[in-house]
């Protein structure tokens, strides 16, 4: 029972705070969040007696509603409040309040709910670190603490962050909405990018002991595909996003052992490879393709795709990959991506000259992978001794567990 409710709280609570939030005015977002706590709290206990019901969401969604209805009654006559506008106004008269609140809790509306909600979370005005504890707060139904340990910081550290982006709203008199027209896509890339770094640490998680958050990857493709269903926030940028999101999901299952160790490309087993994924993947691809424009999510979705498509490590197209990264490059010369671009490079080139593109990257001394590719390098011109010198400058910059018993693998090879 407890695998299941944590399950089905998450997935509903990101649900009832989005439409509670709308109810009560983003200015107060920490109320939403404390009546669905209570409405969990009380479906546990009721559980725990009588059962999980037939239709536990709907079970959620009643109790959460008449905890809204408690809450407007009481705070009706405060200035905590706003239903001044037009829309808002029948919540505040006992004849049209139950009637006029079924209409937040309509199927078909729960998912806008949830879009503005997103975007209410990537206000300029915060920072990229806040929007995206928001989002998992809001949306995704994390905990500060598992937010915290997500991102190897103190639950202080979050609930500042949170704290600070709440004021925000209530300083500002935030309304639940879209921005207007004129201002929803720059919006939509700074919610684009919440998405991909979210998509990030679940993908190669950098603080967490376990290399891939599934939780956080599927989250990610989730709120992807809440911008891609919504005519008003569809964008090109944004299906490429997708198609990049499900390129790199579908090799979820082949990227670790049975004990957690991490299984480079070149061993993977392909057999495993989601298909299904990918074949997704390729259709938000073309979609995306349809623009005037090409982003980096374009050009990161091409490369991963790529590799999708090719049968075996040998038979990937290097070069393509390589003029991909190329293209990247010019429009985002940051060091990780030139470090990346290395990589192809080295297997049109060879060790020695990948070696010398590599020392013209000067910005990632404290890059672990840069090291450990370093010394994968040196190694195969047989300086066996600097490749141990380099894997051991990589050992020392990395806390994942997992990633150092690669490298400690590669170090005993190194040693044969």
């Amino acid at each position: 029972m407890e695998q299941l409710t944590d399950h089905l709280f998450r997935q509903e609570s990101g649900k009832m705070v989005s439409i509670l939030t709308n109810i009560f005015g983003a200015a107060n977002l920490t109320l939403a969040e404390d009546v669905v706590q209570d409405t969990l709290i009380q479906a546990l206990n009721t559980w725990k007696l009588k059962g999980i019901p037939e239709k536990p969401e709907a079970w959620l969604f009643r109790v959460a509603k008449n905890k809204a209805i408690d809450q407007i009654r009481k705070n009706k006559h405060t200035e905590s409040f706003d239903f001044t506008d037009n829309k808002r106004q029948l919540l505040n008269s006992e004849y049209t309040l139950n009637v006029s609140l079924e209409n937040y809790w309509k199927e078909e509306l729960i998912e806008d709910q949830q879009l503005k909600m997103m975007y209410i979370c990537c206000s300029p005005e915060i920072s990229p670190e806040s929007q995206i504890a928001l989002i998992l707060k809001t949306l995704c139904g994390f905990s500060t603490p598992e937010i915290a340990k997500a991102f190897l910081t103190s639950d202080d550290t979050i609930s500042k962050r949170l704290y600070r982006a709440k004021n925000y709203f209530r300083e500002h008199k935030t309304k639940f909405e879209l921005p207007a027209s004129e201002e929803l896509k720059e919006r939509t890339l700074k919610v684009l990018n919440a998405i991909y770094l979210l998509f990030n640490e679940g993908y190669n998680s950098s603080n967490s002991k376990d290399l891939i958050r599934k939780d956080l990857i599927h989250n990610a493709i989730m709120l992807g595909k809440l911008i891609n269903d919504n005519e008003l926030t569809r964008s090109h940028e944004g299906q490429a996003l997708l198609a990049l999101m499900c390129f790199h999901t579908a090799r979820e299952d082949s990227r670790l052992n049975p004990e957690g160790n991490i299984i480079l490309l070149e061993q993977q087993d392909r057999s495993l490879w989601n298909k299904d994924l990918i074949n997704l993947g390729i259709q938000y691809l073309n979609m995306a393709s349809k623009g005037d424009s090409i982003s980096s999510y374009h050009i990161e979705a091409a490369i991963a795709y790529e590799h999708c498509r090719a049968v075996n490590f040998k038979e990937t197209n290097w070069q393509s990959i390589l003029t991909l990264y190329d293209l990247l490059y010019q429009s985002n010369k940051s060091p990780i991506v030139a470090f990346n671009r290395v990589i192809p490079f080295y297997q049109i080139h060879g060790a020695e000259k990948a070696l010398k593109e590599l020392a013209k990257i000067k910005e990632l001394d404290k890059y672990y992978l840069y090291h450990s590719f370093k010394a994968q390098l040196l190694k195969e011109m047989g300086k066996s001794d600097k490749a141990l010198t380099s894997y051991e400058k990589a050992l020392l910059l990395t806390d994942s567990e997992v990633e150092k018993a690669v490298i400690r693998g590669k170090m005993d090879k190194t040693k044969l």
